[in-house]
């Protein structure tokens, strides 16, 4: 029986930890972004102060990211002074809308890309006026300028703009992403660029290494700001798309090498060129080769600048893409499972996001699953109706990374990669027991022969297993409310090995669990039949991290309140390898393997055979 004493301080405890909560929630509905109130922005131009940017032609090597220097001084300065980068370069009122003929633009109607201090790495600019920065640029289809502000963040005052910067080739094809096709034999390409289809035709040129090169051509896909759901996506946050172009390369012959290139034939017969890249193609469903996957949910994006800094995104994802792209050679697919770039309404920030990105995907296929930052939104079907989206309500994502799924904007697929079924779901959608997505589910799980392909994974964004997050025990939940109560008895039936979510920015693992129980008394060495699923929290990609509760359940093994992935290696039908690193230095911190022969998958567990099976 509790004390009075504990029984006040556990009130104390889940009082802060729903508190806590509460401001989590609402810090991460506010991209860095969002912190500029650039509608308020007035003139106080300064013939004295002055920017500049240098070079002004940038890609001149065939590059699509370069370094800046701004030189830049301000006769009056303050410690809140910052600078934007903006683009397109022309920023004015001319290209706001206005909302109706009785409403005049504001004078800024465009978000900054970006923005950083102006004493960021001058520190003597306070006294002085004068300093200098370097910012990295990306090929994003426009111009850019660069606009030195006072009056901080929330009551912005133009100071002086600079001189126009802009790639060699703004339009050029950028930042390529692969992904499985609909069956094992095809990879997709998905790239941007700034030729519309009345511009150019786009394909991807490829072949084996050392064969004959093809041109596939390409689909393009675009949308425009009332295809948004709401601000900032359709406000301050718009920018162009571009457009999007997809390319199916099929008749792959499996673990074969490929080269590829991206190309844009304009109607003059010029074509416009990438550089060159290269992938493996996938091995047969169910072929015993070594295979190896990465998961993480939750990285977001960052600056290498160290502009729009927030929320500790930085040492997190910067560090989880180098560690991915150091062990690339030893990685054959990644999923990202939800909670992609955090752009929350600022569509700059997928270009930003891409091109973090493109060392991995443009190598190896780049699955996505869609989490609430990607799709909640009022009143849109989305499952939860919160602001996550910050109006994209899943445009951005469906978009700009092609998934196999029968509707994208269900966005829920399978995929066979060798040894592994992998099936994903989309938690921002009804997945209860009688929805389109329970029946997706059900029929993944079940269809799969795991005589072939023996390990069966479950992947999504959302915990819809097992988490001793503080918000979820706060809940008295451990899991998102109604998660697990209907999918458990299909995980038990068809026998999910390992089950997967993001969301909770830390990183857990349970016991083989059933209803709460452990089935295996085992941690890091399992033989046989699990009996139950193991449930992981991998949502430590580098989003802010999230807190534990101060408990310990009877199911947790392992947890880590700190940035990084999971790697599963298959090694052949009968040997599996977990791995759970941490992101600052790619080194294993907890790990399990499972030993088994195919017998031991038939054999029938708790609620796993049907009755008739148990008959003596």
């Amino acid at each position: 029986m509790m004390t009075n004493g504990m029984g006040k301080s556990r009130v104390l405890f889940f009082s802060m930890l729903v508190l806590a909560t509460f401001q989590k929630a609402v810090s991460e509905e506010h991209q860095p972004l969002s912190k500029v109130a650039i509608h308020k922005t007035t003139l106080a131009l300064d013939e004295r102060a002055f920017i500049k940017a240098t070079p002004n032609v940038l890609g001149l090597k065939g590059q699509n990211t370069e370094w800046v220097t701004l030189q830049y001084s301000n006769p009056k300065p303050t410690v809140d002074d910052w600078i934007g980068v903006f683009s397109p370069a022309n920023f004015n009122a001319s290209t706001c809308p206005a909302e109706n003929i009785w409403v005049n633009p504001p004078f800024l109607c465009s978000a900054p890309i970006k923005y950083q201090y102006a004493n960021f790495s001058s520190h003597g600019y306070k006294n002085t006026g004068k300093g200098s920065l370097k910012l990295q640029l990306i090929n994003q289809r426009s111009d850019f300028s660069f606009a030195l502000f006072t009056g901080g963040l929330t009551n912005p005052k133009l100071v002086a703009v600079s001189n126009k910067v802009s790639f060699i080739n703004p339009n050029a094809p950028v930042y390529p992403r692969l992904a499985q096709g609909k069956t094992w034999d095809e990879m997709t390409v998905t790239w941007t660029s700034g030729y519309e289809i009345s511009d150019a035709e786009p394909f991807v040129e490829w072949g084996p290494k050392g064969g004959n090169l093809v041109k596939s051509p390409a689909g393009t896909l675009t949308f425009d700001r009332n295809t948004m759901c709401g601000a900032p996506a359709r406000t301050v946050g718009w920018r162009d798309p571009g457009y999007i172009h997809t390319s199916f390369l099929k008749e792959l012959w499996p673990n074969r090498e490929y080269k590829y290139k991206l190309g844009h034939k304009l109607f003059n017969g010029t074509i416009i060129w990438s550089q060159e890249y290269q992938f493996k193609a996938s091995p047969y469903p169910g072929q015993n080769s070594l295979q190896r996957v990465v998961i993480f949910g939750d990285m977001g994006k960052a600056e290498a600048d160290g502009s729009n800094e927030y929320n500790n995104f930085q040492p997190g994802s910067l560090n989880t893409t180098k560690q991915i792209i150091q062990d690339l050679k030893d990685i054959d697919i990644v999923f990202n499972i939800g909670d992609l770039s955090y752009a929350n309404g600022y569509l700059s920030q997928w270009d930003q996001f891409t091109a973090q990105i493109e060392p991995i995907a443009s190598t190896v296929p780049y699955m996505t699953a869609s989490g609430n930052h990607e799709r909640d939104w009022p009143d849109t079907g989305s499952f939860y109706g919160n602001l996550d989206s910050g109006g994209e309500c899943g445009v951005l994502a469906q978009t700009m990374f092609y998934v196999p799924a029968e509707n994208r904007e269900k966005f829920w697929y399978s995929v066979d990669y060798g040894m592994f079924r992998f099936c994903i779901a989309n938690t921002e959608l009804d997945w209860r027991k009688g929805s389109e997505q329970y029946k997706f589910i059900e029929n993944c799980l079940a269809s799969v022969d795991r005589q072939k392909q023996p390990w069966l994974i479950f992947l999504a964004h959302r915990v819809l297993g097992y988490s001793s997050a503080g918000f979820y025990v706060a809940e008295g939940s451990f899991e998102e409310p109604m998660g697990r109560e209907d999918l458990q008895y299909l995980w038990q039936k068809y026998k999910v090995d390992i089950a997967m979510y993001g969301h909770v920015h830390n990183y857990e693992r349970t016991c083989p669990v059933y209803q709460n129980i452990c089935t295996n008394k085992e941690e890091h060495n399992y033989k046989g039949s699990l009996d139950g699923t193991i449930h992981v929290v991998v949502g430590g990609g580098g989003a802010s991290l999230a807190e534990f509760a101060p408990i310990n359940t009877t199911w947790s093994i392992f947890k880590d309140h700190d940035f990084g992935f999971v790697k599963l290696t298959a090694f052949d039908h009968s040997n599996l390898l977990f791995e759970y690193k941490k992101s600052s230095d790619g080194q294993v911190y907890d790990s399990f393997k499972i030993s088994r022969q195919y017998r031991d998958i038939l054999a029938c567990t708790v609620d796993s055979c049907p009755p008739t099976t148990l008959a003596s």
